[in-house]
C-alpha cells in the first residue's frame, strides 16, 4: 500500500558500498574540510603598562558609563528607601526629568537652531541634572547616603574599568589604538592556493 502500485525495479549502475564512518551525521563527501580552532578570550586582564591602564580606565568608563550610573543609582535607590522617603521622591523626580530632556533632545531634528551651534550639549545637561541631584540630596539630610554611595561604588566601578578588556578581540592594548584586531577563528590547516 506504501508503493502505490509501483515497481521498485533494480539498478542498472554498479554501486559501490559505502565505508561506514565514525559518526552517522558526518558528511559522506572526500573532499577536505578545513578545521578552524576558535580562540577563547578572557574578559578580564591586567594592563602591560600604566598608560595602557589609563587608556583603558578612560576606555570602559565612556563605554559603560550607562550601565556604571544605573549601579549607583541602583545603590542609591536603595540606600533610600527605608528612610528618607522625601529624598527617594527627589531623586525619582530627576530621573524623570532627565529622561524627559533627553527624550525631547533626541527627537530635536540635528539641523535645528538649538542642537546646530551646539547650544545646549548633552553632557551639560547631564552634569547640571547630577550637580541639581546632589545638592537636592544634600538639602534634604540624606547626604550621607550620597557620600557612602559614592565611596562604596567608585572603586568598585574603577577596578572593573582597569581589568575590564572590550569584547573587540584586540591583541594588545596598543593594538586597539591601531584598529589591528585578532581573526575570530584560526586556520590550522593550509589553504588550497598556498600548495599549487
Amino acid at each position: 500500500m506504501a508503493s502505490h502500485g509501483t515497481v521498485k525495479r533494480p539498478s542498472t549502475t554498479s554501486t559501490s558500498p559505502t565505508l561506514p564512518t565514525a559518526h552517522p551525521h558526518e558528511p559522506k563527501d572526500s573532499t577536505p574540510r578545513l578545521k578552524l580552532e576558535f580562540s577563547l578570550c578572557f574578559p578580564f586582564n591586567i594592563p602591560k603598562t600604566p598608560e595602557a591602564a589609563a587608556a583603558r580606565i578612560i576606555r570602559n568608563l565612556s563605554y559603560y558609563r550607562l550601565y556604571y550610573t544605573l549601579i549607583i543609582w541602583i545603590i542609591l535607590f536603595t540606600t533610600l528607601l527605608p528612610e528618607r522617603k522625601l529624598s527617594l521622591i527627589f531623586l525619582i523626580s530627576m530621573t524623570s526629568l532627565t529622561c524627559s530632556l533627553l527624550a525631547v533632545m533626541r527627537s530635536v531634528p540635528a539641523d535645528s537652531v538649538v542642537l546646530q551651534y551646539k547650544i545646549i550639549d548633552r553632557r551639560l545637561l547631564l552634569a547640571l541634572l547630577a550637580i541639581a541631584t546632589m545638592v537636592e540630596l544634600i538639602g534634604t539630610r540624606a547626604a550621607m547616603h550620597l557620600y557612602v554611595t559614592l565611596a562604596c561604588a567608585t572603586p568598585v566601578i574603577l577596578v572593573h574599568a582597569f581589568f575590564r578588556v572590550r569584547d573587540d578581540l584586540c591583541v594588545e592594548e596598543e593594538a586597539s589604538a591601531a584598529g589591528e584586531l585578532v581573526p575570530l577563528t584560526k586556520n590550522t590547516e593550509p589553504k588550497l592556493s598556498d600548495s599549487v
